[in-house]
């Protein structure tokens, strides 16, 4: 190995072949107009400097092909890293469990890029990967013409500010899993992997927040021409919520300038112009939408991709395809979209049996020179006040079918202040005990409107209210919407309770009794605990954490002590579950599969017509819990086989994913009806 030794400003360097590593353990300053080798960081509190002129790295051949890591940092914290240019490298910069890291003026681009990739994923490369890092700061970074600009895997608490993360061919920032996080004032336009003519642009995007990636904050940063703008995914049911978007420039996106499918994001004065969609907000209750805009959407000269409304239509915002519970829109600016300005569009297939757009404010929006002002289909409890309508081609609020208690404030909004609710009372409630929810901690209210609805269609009659409070005793377990509305001079506000009524039963192996389970399918690892944080009846739940898990059926198995329940005394097996699977797409074959043993290894099978876990009851049950009746004696929905039982001695209960990342299951209430 030949080998140069000079003096720095701040140690001895030891000057290596570009080809070889270079392992760095005291501040340094590399020296301008040097090409490296990959550098590895192996000690915390330095610095190293670039200089803006040394270069880890260089690129030849496609980059699609390219390898390696440029700049790895593993496990370490306070380490400084400024003016680098690190290319042609499958990931630039690789960030391992590091906290309290600064990495500034730094280049990333032209490492691994491939533009004419079809669908689905590539891993977590390109400009900048942080896995598992806390409090890091990535400040005038630039990483373009890469896969990803920048990925926050396993990341909270990291700050991006002033970087260009522009120009790449999956998404310019990616977060898995990511929350608290400050996204301020960066470039993340144009992430986009598209052919001329192509539709749908392979589900590219220039932001993308994923599987838990909650409370972010998002502000005036350029989400302009991509894919999509913003786009909040839930390919396993793994939601992320509480993140706040304010003043980001979303326009000229091929398909949706914004698209999420989650619950409890907030969005203001972002601008959402000319693309395909301004906002489609799928599967996406208790959003908050302020003062941003949403115009010349779905136009025939500009993007117009997925027609979903009548006559070719587009919308400035709609909500579409997954339920919109809760839902509050103020001051939105929607003009000149090619359909809709505001859409609220409950589940066309049955007809608005499953779901309905349902308790929603629409206060002071302009929507002018659309197809329709407002359109609303199968929704219900809506409220309408002071919304500026005019000039719209078909008509200012259309009722496409099944619109019911619409509320309109004609009136112009008064000068005192506006309403504000609050809503106090239980989330979970027993069966057969009287409940009761209060309002009358919220300001400057002149009126209370409620209404109590079932979250699975046709298992309740919907019950209505007026007054500060609320009460009600429920007769059967499940999941129920209370929605609170409140009004004042014009104007109004909401809130809801999502409501869990369980039956009190002789609960099973989910109080306590974490150490009578064990479970079947040898390449996985299952620890059984009593879970006294999240649980819905009793003091606990069980919580099973599958790590590592071999992706193919685990079986959860039960063995029962003491007095045996003789199976003819019982019609159903009864339990709540919570689950949080980090596989994409989550769920396969059918779940969940019910076996029950006897003392002599007869069994008797249970068998889903599906996969119940991917095709939930109620969009709540993504984050919550679902409730389960499964029949001993069988039904359509779940098929019976196997020998006929006296006494159970065991319970077994089997699920399947595609993948195999951890898996996390909550079992609750389980017992015998």
């Amino acid at each position: 190995m030949r080998m140069i030794l000079f003096f720095s400003m701040v140690s001895l360097l030891v000057r290596v072949d570009a080809a070889e590593a270079l392992r760095l353990e005291k501040s340094t300053v590399l020296e301008a107009g040097r090409t490296y080798g990959a550098l590895v960081i192996a000690a915390s509190g330095i610095t190293v400097d670039g200089g803006g002129e040394a270069a880890v790295g260089t690129t030849a051949g496609e980059a699609k092909n390219y390898t390696g890591t440029g700049v790895t940092m593993v496990g370490l914290k306070g380490v400084t890293l400024r003016k680098l240019v690190a290319r042609g490298w499958e990931t630039g910069l690789r960030m391992v469990d590091c906290e309290d890291c600064v990495i500034e003026g730094c280049t990333f681009s032209d490492n691994f890029h491939d533009p004419k990739f079809g669908w689905g994923e590539q891993g977590r490369r390109g400009g900048i990967v942080l896995e598992g890092c806390r409090g890091c700061t990535l400040r005038r970074n630039v990483a373009q013409r890469v896969w990803d600009g920048c990925v926050l895997s396993n990341a909270d608490g990291n700050r991006l500010e002033g970087n260009d993360f522009s120009h790449t061919s999956n998404t310019c920032l990616k977060l898995w899993n990511a929350s608290r996080n400050t996204v301020e004032g960066n470039t993340l336009s144009y992430g986009i992997r598209i052919d001329p003519g192509e539709v749908h642009a392979r589900d590219s995007t220039s932001v993308l927040l994923e599987s838990g990636s909650n409370e972010n904050v998002f502000t005036r940063n350029d989400c302009s021409h991509g894919g999509d703008g913003i786009f909040i995914r839930v390919l396993n049911g793994w939601v992320s919520t509480g993140n706040v978007f304010t003043e980001n420039d979303c326009s000229f996106a091929n398909n949706n300038c914004v698209e999420a499918w989650s619950p409890r994001n907030t969005w203001v004065r972002n601008v959402a112009n000319h693309g395909s969609y301004g906002f489609w907000l799928g599967a996406s209750d208790g959003n908050v939408l302020v003062e941003n805009e949403a115009s010349f959407n779905g136009l025939a000269e500009g993007h117009h991709n997925s027609p979903h409304l009548p006559e070719a239509g587009h919308a400035g915002i709609v909500f579409m395809f997954g339920p919109s519970s809760h839902t509050v829109l103020r001051g939105n600016r929607c003009v000149g979209n090619h359909g809709a300005g505001i859409a609220g569009i409950g589940d066309l297939d049955s007809g608005g049996k499953k779901w309905r757009a349902f308790h929603w404010i629409m206060e002071r929006n302009l929507c002018t020179q659309n197809r329709w002002g407002i359109y609303l289909q199968h929704a219900e409890e809506i409220v309408l006040a002071g919304n500026v309508l005019q000039g719209n081609e078909v008509a200012d609020v259309f009722h496409a079918g099944d619109v019911l208690a619409v509320h309109e404030l004609r009136e112009a909004p008064g000068e005192g202040p506006a309403p504000q609710a609050v809503l106090r009372g239980p989330t979970t409630v027993q069966v057969g005990e009287a409940a009761e929810w209060s309002a009358a901690e919220s300001l400057h209210v002149a009126r209370y409107r409620w209404c109590l609805r079932s979250g699975v269609a046709g298992a309740m009659e919907p019950k209505n209210g007026t007054g500060a409070t609320f009460a009600q005793t429920f007769a059967a377990p499940g999941f129920y919407r209370l929605a609170l509305t409140v009004e004042h001079d014009q104007r109004a506000d909401l809130a809801w309770r999502d409501v869990y009524v369980v039956e009190p039963v002789r609960e099973v192996g989910t109080e306590g009794n974490a150490a009578d389970w064990s479970w079947e399918d040898p390449q996985s690892k299952v620890k059984f605990s009593d879970d006294t944080a999240i649980h819905l009846s009793g003091k606990t739940s069980l919580h099973a954490a599958v790590s590592p898990y071999s992706g193919g059926r685990v079986t959860l198995r039960l063995a029962l002590h003491g007095e045996l329940p003789k199976l003819e005394d019982h019609h159903a097996l009864v339990f709540w579950i919570k689950t949080r699977n980090e596989g994409t797409p989550a769920w396969q074959d059918v779940n969940p599969l019910i076996t029950l043993h006897d003392a002599n290894g007869k069994t008797l099978t249970l068998t889903p017509a599906g996969d119940f876990l991917s095709q939930l009851p109620y969009n709540e049950a993504r984050e919550g819990w679902a409730y389960f009746i499964v029949p001993l004696a069988g039904n359509a929905d779940w098929k019976r086989s196997g020998e006929p039982l006296t006494f159970v001695q065991g319970v077994d209960l089997g699920f399947d994913s595609w993948g195999a990342p951890p898996l996390h299951l909550w079992l609750d209430g389980l017992g015998w009806k």
